[in-house]
């Protein structure tokens, strides 16, 4: 259980910084990291740390189609942690 935490708390900061470092590209009209990139850093469980950066550095906050595939991650990550919930209670 403590693996997994430290895993999803290493992954969460990653992608908020890779947010982060993309945000301060488009401010310097530097080459951008690519959605794709952003989508795959917010897949291993990053959700949290992808909306973090949404929210508080108002990056891709204006992109409809960036929001929904981020909303469908952070769905299936909820499903997920729904679904294991009950195994990952159980160790305790």
């Amino acid at each position: 259980m403590k693996i997994l935490l430290i895993f999803l708390l290493f992954f969460n900061v990653l992608c908020f910084l890779l947010f982060a470092i993309d945000k301060r590209k488009a401010q310097r009209s530097q080459r951008r990291i690519a959605e794709k990139t952003l989508h795959l850093a917010t897949l291993p469980g990053a959700a949290p740390g992808a909306w973090a950066a949404i929210l508080l550095l108002h990056h891709k906050n204006r992109k409809a189609a960036f929001w929904s595939v981020t909303l469908v991650l952070t769905l299936l990550q909820g499903a997920a942690l729904y679904f294991a919930a009950p195994y990952l209670w159980a160790q305790f």
